[in-house]
């Protein structure tokens, strides 16, 4: 088990009507910990790094190469994902690096220029067999598609799949980006009608917000790719904040950095085993 293309987990997920966890990176820490909870797990992972999380490390190269050599050593096996790029040249970029997957966000483009730039990214991944999910109208939270009352319409779903290529897409169906409340309401109901009208695995932005029993209903209508940053990086802060309140006089961040990573491992573990629950209960 080792770094594998992204193309082969989104494959087996859909293959078994699972869901496949896809956690975001934040640093080094977060990469430790979310292999090491994939591998309590013995489930395979999804790693992501976003346009934001490349930009705030001063490009995506150092963070990008750490990442990939840590996949290699797990015992799982572990893909790589660029984010919500909305530059092509990062994602492009991240194609040359040896991502399995790229996500270009092309929704801030009025949808003429979206088909076209998704579908020069798609193009050069594709020859290079890196799998593309696109995002087809901002998914909520930050300013962004996915708020309340905007929804993916099928058709024009299904016609941007075709005349882009991509593999997967991200859909909005009622999650919110950066919610630190589980409260968000699904629309089942349309799910399952993107499910039968596209011919490419739906993907699940803002799944913070979603409660677990929703997130199972929702791979259960026909979502596949279950993306997740928020509700982990809260695991991380609250142990780092319970080890500094522990011991005020604590300078090394190795130490706290590392109660951090360790609330990662259950949490990860937990999310992991739970999209797959459905197979298990069949």
């Amino acid at each position: 088990m080792t770094l594998v293309p992204t193309a082969e987990l989104m494959g087996n997920a859909v293959a078994r009507g699972i869901g496949q966890g896809a956690f975001n990176v934040i640093h080094l820490e977060t990469v430790e910990g979310l292999i090491a909870g994939a591998e309590r797990a013995g489930l395979p992972l999804i790693l992501q790094i976003s346009e934001n999380c490349a930009k705030y490390h001063g490009g995506l190269e150092p963070l990008a190469l750490a990442s990939l050599e840590l996949a290699r050593r797990a015992s799982v096996p572990v893909a790589l994902h660029l984010d919500h790029a909305e530059d092509e040249q990062l994602a492009m970029q991240a194609v040359d690096l040896g991502f399995g997957s790229v996500m270009y966000d092309g929704a801030h483009l009025d949808y003429v220029d979206n088909v076209a730039a998704t579908a020069r990214v798609t193009e050069y991944a594709h020859a290079m067999g890196v799998y593309v999910e696109a995002e087809l109208g901002k998914v909520g939270g930050k300013d962004g598609a996915h708020a309340p009352g905007v929804r993916t319409d099928p058709t024009e779903a299904a016609d941007f799949v075709a005349a882009t290529g991509v593999d997967a897409l991200a859909v909005a169906v009622g999650s919110s980006h950066a919610m630190t409340q589980r409260s968000a309401t699904l629309d089942l109901e349309l799910i399952g009608r993107l499910h039968q009208r596209l011919d490419v695995p739906l993907v699940l932005h803002g799944s913070s917000g979603v409660a677990d029993k929703d997130i199972a209903a929702a791979i259960a209508a026909g979502m596949t790719k279950i993306n997740v940053s928020t509700h982990l990086n809260g695991f991380f802060t609250r142990a780092v904040r319970r080890c500094l309140d522990t011991d005020p006089a604590l300078v090394d961040s190795r130490k706290y950095f590392r109660a951090g990573r360790d609330a990662l491992v259950p949490e990860a573990a937990r999310l992991l085993t739970l999209f797959t629950t459905l197979e298990q209960d069949s």
